[in-house]
């Protein structure tokens, strides 16, 4: 469920923690595959700062999902993968795209946290879905949740449509997602190697640098 952090020495901090959890129905999905790269792009953004990633697959533990709703007591696996989530110091979530919002099995997941374990965590949400028409899931569905449950919802989240995983803009993204969720939980940190940080600047000019006075447009057009 786990994958270790290096040892720090003696004295150092403790590593972070960061859940995964993923709602993928299948055992190779894209669903574990888009959270596990945005694991390791805030594993590689955090730089030296050691981190622990404890990794949540919900399909094995649907059963114990269910069986908790109905009786009110968690296995011993679920306990684990709940403890998981509410004592990181982060959260990646990621689900398929159901009817333009989450699974029932990521949802039914949700709902056996305790009321206020997941306030002021950062969370990154991500989805996957057959096609981009249902990115805005993400805003629509996901985001409320974790805002519901008084989570630091991240801005920028990652939703991967099918055509997406065929070009390179989707790496950028999930670079981008994990080095936000990076500084959210490690602020200054800065990946090794990476060269300091100068002013931003603006990628690319939008063509509206100049935009006509609408009253002028106007009083022309009467004319």
């Amino acid at each position: 469920m786990s994958a270790p952090a290096s040892t720090p020495e003696p004295g150092a901090a403790r590593p972070l923690t960061l859940a995964v959890v993923s709602a993928g129905m299948s055992d190779a999905s894209s669903t574990s595959l888009l959270a596990d790269r945005l694991a390791e792009a805030t594993r590689e953004a955090l730089g030296p700062v050691p981190v622990r990633i404890e990794r949540v697959d919900l399909r094995p533990l649907a059963h114990a999902i269910a069986d908790h709703l109905l009786t009110g007591f968690p296995g011993p696996e679920l306990r684990t993968a709940l403890d998981a989530v509410t004592g990181a110091d982060a959260l990646i979530a990621a689900t398929p795209t159901f009817k333009a919002s989450y699974s029932g099995l990521f949802k039914s997941f949700v709902d056996l946290l305790d009321e206020g374990v997941l306030e002021d965590l950062p969370v990154l949400v991500a989805a996957t879905g057959g096609t981009a028409r249902h990115s805005l899931m993400l805003d629509s569905a996901m985001r409320p949740l974790f805002a519901h449950l008084k989570a630091l919802v991240l801005p920028v989240g990652v939703y991967a449509a099918t055509e997406d995983w065929a070009g390179d803009t989707l790496e950028r993204r999930i670079r981008r997602a994990g080095a936000q969720l990076a500084r959210a939980i490690a602020p200054g940190a800065e990946p090794a190697g990476a060269a300091p940080a100068g002013p931003r600047r603006p990628e690319h000019r939008d063509g509206f640098e100049q935009v006509p006075d609408f009253a002028d447009l106007l009083a022309r057009a009467g004319r």
